[in-house]
């Protein structure tokens, strides 16, 4: 069973990385100069204990490969480039391939069904960082981050269960669920919180903003009837597996979209995360305004190719309370 690494930033970085270390049959696909410094010098992995550099096979497009039945894909690019990487994929692999979306948001396994029969979500809990070509970085050990997969929207099969026990035996944490939808549910509540730290920066993430875009998703899913899994059972299936240390005497700086930001990459994947919170909103009739401003003040970021933390949390509460006088922010 080969394992291609359809993007290898952090994710998917850090996932190829321990699978080729512990002896699995790993290619990554990157691009740009990630790809460069990756076919030049091989994948430099730093974490806690170590840091590596790994001679992973990578190609720059998945048209570099031949794709077989027994092949797992995972998807590990922003939510905003998958619709390309599946349509480029869909006219490369069979129909039958094991496509696993290690990928914030719910809208990755949506698309991926329109392409390919066995789909497969990934909840990732990983504290990963890509901010220079040819170099990812994770900053838990022993256990480098909890995997946990399933069929999407529902079930367990063969296959998921032989791929959750590669990546326990990869320094994961990996479990096989029938209801990985909740779970991924549960992060997206979550990873609300990612454009407020893109936005306004780092300290902001445990603010008012958070509980406001926090509070509205609350909303959404409730009247939307979807479950997802809440802070206590989400605790408990962390417990202390994940121990944040610092690599090379530094700490993790923000998430992902915060490092998008920093990276200056001209996108972010808010779209796909408070952005999926107004979407649903929007369907049942919840209003959302804290998601809206704050995918919109994102993607302005983006765009513009601003850094993060460039508007205050004043100032965004300051324009919701605009935006929306009758609500009340204290």
């Amino acid at each position: 069973m080969r394992y291609v690494i359809y993007g290898a930033g952090a994710i998917g970085g850090v996932v190829g990385a321990r699978l080729f270390q512990h002896g699995h049959d790993v290619v990554l696909i990157a691009r740009g100069d990630h790809y460069v410094a990756l076919a030049r010098d091989g994948l430099r992995l730093d974490t806690p204990d170590e840091t590596v550099t790994l001679p992973v096979p990578t190609v720059d497009s998945p048209d570099k490969l031949t794709f077989a039945e027994d092949d797992v894909v995972v998807l590990a690019m922003k939510s905003q480039d998958t619709r390309d990487a599946l349509l480029q994929l869909a006219s490369l692999a069979p129909a039958t391939l094991s496509v696993v979306c290690a990928q914030n948001g719910v809208e990755n396994e949506r698309q991926a069904l329109r392409h390919f029969g066995n789909v497969y979500g990934v909840c990732v809990m990983m504290p990963a960082a890509h901010l220079t070509p040819g170099v990812v970085s994770v900053y838990s050990s022993p256990i480098t981050g909890l995997l946990d997969l399933g069929r999407w929207p529902e079930g367990v099969d063969k296959r998921a269960r032989q791929i959750a026990d590669s990546l326990s035996a990869s320094t994961f944490d990996s479990v096989a669920r029938e209801d990985i939808a909740r779970w991924k549910w549960g992060k997206l509540m979550m990873n609300l919180g990612n454009a407020v730290e893109a936005v306004c920066g780092r300290g902001a993430r445990g603010g008012v903003l958070t509980g406001l875009v926090w509070e509205e998703g609350v909303a959404v899913l409730s009247a939307a009837g979807i479950e997802y899994v809440e802070h206590e059972e989400d605790a408990r299936r962390r417990g202390d597996l994940l121990i944040d240390r610092p690599v090379a005497g530094n700490v993790r700086g923000g998430g992902s979209s915060w490092q998008s930001l920093t990276r200056g990459t001209g996108s972010i994947e808010t779209d796909y995360l408070s952005g999926e919170m107004v979407l649903q909103g929007r369907l049942v009739g919840v209003a959302t305004p804290a998601n809206e401003l704050l995918q919109r003040l994102a993607n302005e970021l983006a765009r513009d190719h601003r850094s993060p933390g460039t508007v205050s949390e004043d100032d965004v509460l300051t324009m919701l309370r605009v935006e929306s006088p009758t609500r009340s922010h204290s």
